[in-house]
């Protein structure tokens, strides 16, 4: 992993995924059981499968936790637009969310990339 990164938990990526998980808690009651333990499982899979794929020997295995993350993180999106359209969130926070999952896909991106560099440099 990269030079100062020794656990996972100091990841930018893995810090800001883990504030997409507070959604559910201001979803209303009806709401919390259904769709809140849909994008808590969302949000949760995204910063597992980081956690996972950081602790595994291989840059592939690794690369392969990050994409799952990111498919994770397009499917907590979708949660966030339905509790848009359900009128749980108002637009405003449905925008926070919306960049605030823009920025952890971007630093997931780079994070895939950091990964599938050190496996080009490791092979050399």
């Amino acid at each position: 992993m990269a030079g100062s990164i020794r656990d996972f938990k100091n990841l930018d990526v893995w810090q800001v995924a883990r504030e997409m998980y507070k959604v559910a808690r201001t979803l209303p009651d009806f709401e919390k059981f259904a769709l809140g333990t849909q994008i808590r499982r969302a949000a949760s899979s995204v910063t597992a499968n980081i956690a996972e794929g950081f602790g595994r020997f291989s840059y592939q295995e690794n690369a392969q936790f990050c994409r799952q993350a990111r498919g994770s993180l397009f499917e907590l999106r979708d949660h966030l637009t339905t509790c848009t359209d359900q009128d749980y969130i108002d637009v405003k926070e449905s925008q926070r969310l919306d960049t605030m999952a823009q920025r952890v896909a971007q630093l997931l991106n780079g994070y895939l990339r950091s990964t599938l560099a050190l496996k080009a440099v490791a092979a050399s």
